[in-house]
């Protein structure tokens, strides 16, 4: 699988796939008008390469500084995947990267985590 890149605007976060890393990278700020309509398509473009990686273990760093509520739901949907990817048996690492004064993004990297308990999912602060 090719490596893909989505830049950042002022309403979508930059998003990173680099197959031959085995690493995701998803950063920013996200609020797009229609999350579903912009996160799904590179959600099934990271299931076809999980697909392809189930003997590698994979690395997702997200460090998102804002999401709407929308963005949240759209995240959750990617978590689910992930989790079900890891359920069967494949390495997978969520890092949860956050400023130590924000606070409001520790809490949602808690509660993500909580909800996908079967996925290593890391709150990693920034220094």
């Amino acid at each position: 699988m090719d490596e893909f890149r989505i830049e950042p605007t002022k309403s979508t976060p930059f998003i990173h796939l680099e197959p031959s890393k085995n690493r995701i990278m998803i950063s920013g700020e996200s609020y797009p008008e229609n999350p579903a309509k912009f996160f799904e398509p590179i959600w099934s473009k990271i299931e076809a390469y999980l697909a392809l990686q189930k003997d590698n273990a994979v690395e997702v760093n997200i460090e998102l500084v804002y999401f709407n509520s929308s963005s949240s739901k759209a995240l959750m949907n990617f978590f689910e995947m992930l989790e079900a990817s890891s359920q069967s048996g494949q390495n997978i690492a969520v890092n949860w990267w956050y400023k130590r004064e924000n606070e409001s993004a520790f809490e949602a990297g808690e509660e993500f985590k909580e909800d996908v308990p079967a996925l290593t999912f890391n709150l990693r602060p920034l220094d």
